[in-house]
Order: C-alpha cells, then sequence, then structure tokens
C-alpha cells in the first residue's frame, strides 16, 4: 500500500499548483519532491494520486478562464446547429481542441506501463529536464512571435497537441514546455502559445485525472489526501496562471531554461551521489 499523509498530501498540492502550467514540468517536479519525502515515485497508487491532483489545477483553468471557456463552447453548441457558425474562428477553435487531444490519449492508453514503470524513473526526469531547456531555448530564438490566438490553425492546434505526447513518455520534459516550444516554432506570440497551452491541458488532465482516481484510491493513497492536494494544487495553480500570462508578455522563457537546466544537473547530482532513489 502506498499511503500518503495529509502533510505530503499538501506539499505535493503546493508542488502541483506552482508548476503545472509553468514550462518546468509539474510532473518532474512531483517525482522529485516524492523522492525526497522517501515515497516511492513509481508505485502505481502514487503515480495515480499525482494524476488526481492536477485536477485541482485543471479547475484553476476553468475558474480563470471562464468567460472565453463559456464563449467556446457557447459557441460550439451554436455551430452543431447553425452551420453559419460553424465559419466563426470560436466554434472551429472548440473542436480543434478535441481533436489535438486524441493523439495523446491514444499513446495514453498504448504506453501506460512503460510511463508507469520504466519511464518513471529520476533519471529519465533529469534528462528530461536538460535536453527540454535546450528545445525551448532553441524554439524562443527561432519564433518570430508575430501570430496571435485568433491566427491558429487546425494544424497548429494539432502539432501541438501531438507536442504532448513528449511530455507523457518523458516526465521532465513538460507538457507546458513542449505545447510552448512548439508554439513558437509556429510563430505563435508567447501570450498566444501560453493560453493555447492552458486550453489544450483541460481535456488531457482532466481525463487522466479521472481515469486515474480508482488506482489512487484503491492503491492506498486514501481519499483525505487526495481532496486536500486537489484543493490547494486548485489555490495555488490560479495565482501561478495570473503570474505566468503577465510574465510572457513582456519576458523571453529564459528564466524557465536557466532554472531548468541547474534542477536537471542537481538532480544527477543527487541521484548519482545516492542521496535520492531513483
Amino acid at each position: 500500500m502506498s499511503a500518503i499523509s495529509i502533510g505530503q498530501a499538501l506539499v505535493l498540492g503546493v508542488v502541483e499548483g506552482v508548476t503545472e502550467f509553468l514550462p518546468v514540468s509539474s510532473t518532474g517536479h512531483l517525482k522529485i519532491t516524492e523522492g525526497l519525502m522517501n515515497i516511492p515515485v513509481d508505485d502505481k497508487g502514487v503515480v495515480a494520486f499525482t494524476a488526481v491532483i492536477q485536477v485541482g489545477a485543471i479547475a484553476a483553468v476553468l475558474v480563470y478562464f471562464f468567460k472565453d471557456i463559456k464563449r467556446f463552447l457557447a459557441a460550439w453548441f451554436r455551430g452543431l446547429f447553425n452551420r453559419e457558425e460553424r465559419y466563426h474562428h470560436d466554434y472551429k477553435f472548440t473542436w480543434w481542441v478535441i481533436y489535438a487531444t486524441i493523439p495523446i490519449v491514444i499513446v495514453g492508453l498504448a504506453a501506460k506501463p512503460l510511463i508507469e514503470g520504466p519511464l518513471a524513473s529520476l533519471w529519465v526526469v533529469a534528462g528530461s529536464l536538460i535536453v527540454g531547456s535546450g528545445v525551448m531555448w532553441a524554439a524562443d530564438q527561432m519564433g518570430r512571435h508575430k501570430r496571435s490566438e485568433d491566427d491558429t490553425s487546425l494544424k497548429d492546434a494539432m502539432i501541438v497537441g501531438c507536442s504532448q505526447i513528449l511530455a507523457l513518455l518523458f516526465p521532465g520534459f513538460s507538457r507546458s514546455g513542449a505545447t510552448m516550444s512548439t508554439g513558437l516554432i509556429l510563430d505563435l506570440d508567447r501570450v498566444a502559445v501560453t493560453r493555447l497551452s492552458f486550453f489544450l491541458g483541460l481535456p488531457a488532465l482532466t481525463g487522466a485525472g479521472l481515469y486515474e482516481l480508482k488506482d489512487a484510491v484503491g492503491g492506498g493513497v486514501g481519499t483525505v489526501p487526495l481532496v486536500v492536494g486537489t484543493a490547494v494544487s486548485f489555490v495555488v495553480a490560479y495565482a501561478s496562471i495570473a503570474w505566468l500570462l503577465k510574465f510572457v508578455a513582456k519576458h523571453s522563457f529564459n528564466a524557465f531554461v536557466v532554472y531548468r537546466v541547474v534542477v536537471g544537473v542537481a538532480l544527477f547530482g543527487l541521484l548519482g551521489a545516492g542521496v535520492l532513489n531513483a
């Protein structure tokens, strides 16, 4: 059994809330934190717990972007019954998010044994943090930042959506980092790629959390720690979203690149010294 105490759930909830939407890898940080607290990172119940508390962060997106999401869904429902409405960007954008989620769902189900097994290693996290940093830096340099959210297309959404698979297979790469980097390569501006990353995360992370719920409870984590972790992640994630949108409007992603490299190198050192168990 993989019991997680309320105190540990609180800490993990904070880590999840802070890192879920920053391009630094929430999964990687959660696994590092679990390792430091001697929680088995590859335990089925623990893996499920980290997926479930992501729902709190997703709820923060729903609340923060409520007006946008309401507008998208209203346009989508109108378009289902009115052909003229189907030409509106909001209607098409909603379908694009749905389509762009399909690849990660297929890979997630097919590769579940690998994701919860060998790929859950902290060695993978350390390597992915550093490699992902290089990708993010290159994307920020390559991108011309000339296209806004209204300029996105189905092709953009599908390419960015598929990039989430990198973070799914290699914890530490970062879902936000992968989607933002891909969007930058497609010449979307930083605010547009950040918002697109938020919206693409809604169905993927919600589905993963609900799918893993039974394993988290059945794995010995317990209902109270799940509730605590999820609630804390919601509160912290809401503040993180507000900060990130203001930050990317005026700054590059270089600060995140440097931070990821430092954490990745430090993690390699801790693993090599035997301080952490991979």
